[in-house]
């Protein structure tokens, strides 16, 4: 789009007339075409600002003339129609045209020094420049017909933005899009729950083309849609500022993973993609591992609560042969099985980069498990491995350590077998392996026996012995303790409960094996000197 402005200026004093012209051309008027594609460009040049000065016109003026004492009355359509040219350099050509007129020197008024002073307001209000935004923000509600967000307006100048929870809609959402082509501030931006849909996400992705300093954008939530997932495709191809974008939870299926997995294979810039909690399955597999194998950006992927199956995984396995940049990657929660589990095993023996996997609740069996130690005893790389909640039980968990403990090479310090149950072999094998790997962490649900005290194999009369000897009593003072009329029988009752006041250390099974072997009548009853000489002999 070309656009040309001729301002013909006449001298006051000399009558000669001088014309300058002032052209500008330009690719394309983005607030017009596309973001503001909705609005009518006529409207938009009728809006005006006013109010530069308060003296009211002593005659009529030309609208066109920057030097008639009708100049108060600035055109926004000039701004609105070169976005990219700023204040500053407006302010220039406005300065330049306000000494001349196309009025004959008849028109102009006598008074010099009003004049000046109109002309003095007119540069002190153009030549700030908004590099906010704000004042474009409130026009753009208003063309939109939504209500200014004042938390919005009022942190538009920080580096990071958060707006989850607002209910932008498509139309706010094209409203702040308007407003962040120019910011300068803003580096990070959080739009996380504002039900923004397709149109939503073509108008933040309009802008992100355009804007050249935010590099960290949250879009979840939102249900952008096939649509939405096209455009967001298109400008992380075409932008090279955005390092992490997160597109979770946006109902993307199998034809929105296609225009993913172009972005990801042809994006230079982009880091870090999150598209957890989706509907991507089987059928982009393999497009997703080709795109994945000729990343040569995306360090950290997260496939999280997908539907990507045994089939699925396997591309994606593929592409991870042949990545050399990618370090993390979640692919937890998709029931890929024991026939993913193997792909993945067959990919860490020749992937040289991954640093963190997580494959947890993916139905891996022991077989599973098994199968995708086999990579491990020779990858060097893996740093660490999740696999908490599959059903591998302790055989699967020591199958895994077996493997990294056999190989020397092995980076791993961190294995999460949460919610596993290991036995007593696991605990052994881990006691070596942390002789060989002093800062192994291990996470998973140990056996309960383990936490049991063991039981002492001595029996109860010797247990007593050694608690009257730890405590320094000799057995007329014990038997003290059970306040007796001498050389009387006890009823058993009363011999358990004197037991426990004196705080042996017996349990009750032990106790009833006590009181048997003290009870040689069977009636009821112990005879305390009998207690007294087993209690002294040797």
């Amino acid at each position: 789009m070309a656009l040309s402005k001729e301002l013909r200026q006449t001298g006051s004093a000399s009558g000669t007339a001088t014309t300058t012209v002032i052209s500008t051309a330009t690719s394309s008027v983005l607030a017009q075409e596309t973001i503001l594609s909705t609005v009518d460009s006529e409207a938009v040049g009728d809006l005006s600002l006013g109010g530069v000065g308060s003296r009211m016109p002593n005659r009529p003026g030309n609208p066109r003339s920057r030097g008639s004492v009708d100049d108060r009355l600035i055109s926004r359509k000039l701004a609105m129609e070169i976005p990219w040219m700023g204040q500053r350099e407006v302010c220039k050509m406005l300065q330049s045209s306000s000494s001349s007129s196309e009025e004959s020197s008849e028109e102009i008024s006598d008074d010099d020094t009003q004049a000046e002073q109109r002309e003095a307001d007119l540069l002190a209000t153009t030549n700030v420049y908004d590099s906010t935004g704000k004042a474009t923000y409130k026009q753009a509600c208003e063309m939109y017909g939504v209500v200014p967000i004042s938390y919005f307006v009022r942190n538009m100048a920080n580096p990071e933005l958060s707006l989850m929870h607002y209910g932008l809609g498509p139309q706010g959402a094209k409203a702040i899009a308007v407003s962040l082509i120019t910011n300068t501030t803003v580096l990070k931006m959080n739009l996380k729950d504002n039900w923004l849909e397709a149109g939503g996400a073509k108008a933040i992705a309009e802008m992100l083309k355009e804007n050249c300093y935010i590099t960290e954008v949250d879009l979840s939530d939102n249900q952008l849609g096939t649509d939405g997932a096209r455009a967001i495709s298109t400008m992380l191809i075409e932008n090279t500022i955005l390092v992490k974008i997160a597109l979770s939870g946006n109902n993307f299926d199998d034809h929105a993973a296609d225009y993913l997995a172009e972005a990801i294979s042809n994006s230079v810039k982009l880091q870090f993609l999150d598209l957890s909690h989706n509907k991507i399955s089987n059928t982009l597999g393999n497009e997703l591992g080709m795109a994945i194998g000729e990343s040569t950006g995306l360090l950290e992927l997260n496939l999280s609560w997908n539907c990507i199956r045994g089939k699925g995984c396997i591309g994606l396995a593929e592409g991870l042969k042949d990545n050399i940049y990618l370090r993390v990657l979640d692919l937890s929660y998709n029931g890929f099985g024991n026939e993913g589990a193997k792909a993945l095993g067959e990919a860490l023996k020749v992937n040289n980069v991954l640093e963190y996997l997580n494959i947890s609740n993916n139905r891996i069996s022991v077989e599973g498990a098994v199968l995708l130690s086999l990579g491990l005893r020779s990858n060097a790389t893996l740093v660490d491995l999740n696999m908490a909640r599959n059903p591998m039980q302790s055989a699967g968990c020591y199958a895994i350590l077996k493997a990294v403990k056999d190989n020397a090479k092995s980076a791993i310090v961190s294995l999460d077998f949460s919610d596993i149950t290991v036995n007593n072999d696991f605990a052994d094998l881990f006691n070596s392996v942390k002789e060989q790997i002093p800062n192994l962490e291990v996470k998973h649900e140990r056996n309960l026996d383990q936490f049991k005290k063991p039981r002492s194999k001595a029996d109860p009369l010797t247990k007593l012995k050694e608690f009257m000897k730890e405590n320094q009593l000799q057995a007329e003072h014990f038997l003290d303790a059970f306040d007796l009329v001498e050389n009387r029988p006890i009823k058993l009752r009363k011999f358990q409960d004197g037991l426990k006041n004196a705080r042996v250390p017996l349990n009750d099974m032990e106790q009833q094996k006590l009181t048997e072997l003290l009870d040689k009548e069977k009636d009821g009853e112990i005879d305390l000197s009998a207690l007294n000489e087993m209690l002294l002999s040797d």
